[in-house]
């Protein structure tokens, strides 16, 4: 019990749950001073910074879980929490006191933008600076590069130029059927990269020993290996520490939302900022570990990081905003616009080059930060 509710987990979760009790008791009269600019300033970004601290708190949760429980448990435990982040603050949006039918798509667009270019830019860079060229699996990273054309184009490219409702937006009958097709995708792929062919996202000198190796652990593992016990005790303790940091932010984000709304209004600011926030909220703490392995010459651990994160986004978050669409009756736009797509397919055919051999070279991560800079300037001047 001591190992689990550490002092910075008993710390962390006193504030954010502090926080949240502030708005549940004093809600309406916070509320009154959203009419004041700079007071509900300082309450946004008091809002904000709790929501990603506990962000925070949900990711090591959630990669602590991972490791205690295995593959393929721990790589869905991890993948869920974050995605079901994302979920619930692109829900608060869309329930907002605006209309919002873009939010789904601004968001995962953004993600993609930051992962993709903004992060992995700053890896391959910083890394080259550290550990001049990288090693990676540029077979596995292929497969990511495959799936993100694919579930991309399905779900942001697809909707422009087909007969459903128009306009970016699928007809029901197609929001369901696509749905169901990206979520098998996307659990087929899963399934291989933790089981058949889970060597090829390791670094390619184990990924070789593994190779070599496997028919004898198989051999270990099925005669005379035993796994470790798995502690039901802790793992449920574990369980509930992640569910009480992800409550927070399921409870703070419809204040968020308001904020946001609120905050884009009166400062006239583009409505593709909220999307933008909502990735930064949810894939900063990755984004911070995928730096760390670059730097530490684990690049593998980094592209599996980044490729993964905007993979599950597209594979969970896509279906999961659809389907609460067509419950809720909300419109979900998630047909990119004509710059959108230029970016998106720029960022595709640079990743694509810059990830077809076997070494990353640092000219290419100052390639994708410019190509960031382009989508920053685009969202202020169009």
């Amino acid at each position: 019990m001591e190992n689990i509710l550490t002092k910075n987990t008993i710390i962390r979760l006193g504030l954010v749950w502090l926080i949240v009790l502030l708005f549940m008791f004093f809600g309406n009269r916070i509320e009154t001073f959203y009419n004041h600019n700079l007071v509900a300033a300082v309450i946004f970004i008091l809002v904000l910074i709790t929501i990603i601290v506990a962000a925070f708190g949900v990711v090591k949760e959630a990669d602590i879980l991972a490791h205690k429980l295995g593959e393929p448990y721990g790589t869905l435990i991890l993948t869920l929490s974050i995605v079901s982040i994302e979920v619930i603050l692109i829900t608060a949006m869309m329930f907002g006191p605006d209309e919002n039918p873009t939010i789904g798509k601004d968001s995962i667009f953004s993600v993609m933008m930051i992962i993709m270019n903004l992060v992995l830019g700053l890896c391959i860079l910083v890394g080259g600076i550290k550990n001049r060229e990288q090693e990676y699996n540029a077979q596995g990273t292929l497969t990511y590069l495959s799936m993100i054309i694919m579930l991309g184009g399905l779900s942001m490219l697809l909707p422009n130029f087909i007969e459903g409702k128009g306009n970016g937006e699928f007809s029901p009958t197609q929001a369901v059927i696509i749905s169901g097709l990206i979520i098998v995708l996307y659990a087929v792929f899963l399934l291989f990269q933790v089981k058949t062919y889970r060597h090829l996202y390791i670094q390619p000198e184990i990924g070789k020993m593994e190779i070599k190796f496997e028919r004898a652990l198989e051999l270990i593992n099925s005669d005379h290996h035993k796994k470790p016990q798995i502690k039901s005790k802790e793992i449920i303790l574990r369980s509930i520490v992640l569910l009480a940091t992800i409550l927070p932010i399921v409870l703070l984000s419809h204040n968020l939302a308001v904020l946001v709304d609120l905050g884009i209004k009166e400062m006239s600011l583009p409505p593709f900022l909220g999307g933008v926030l909502i990735a930064i909220i949810v894939f900063t703490p990755e984004s911070m570990t995928a730096i760390k392995a670059a730097i530490n010459n684990e690049f593998q651990r980094t592209i599996n990081l980044c490729h993964s994160a905007f993979v599950s986004t597209v594979g969970l978050t896509v279906p999961a905003v659809l389907i609460i669409g067509l419950v809720a009756n909300k419109t979900v736009l998630f047909g990119l616009t004509p710059t959108e797509t230029i970016l998106f397919i720029i960022t595709l055919i640079l990743s694509m080059l810059s990830f077809s051999g076997k070494r990353t070279i640092p000219i290419v991560g100052i390639m994708h930060l410019i190509l960031f800079a382009v989508f920053l300037m685009l969202i202020f001047y169009p």
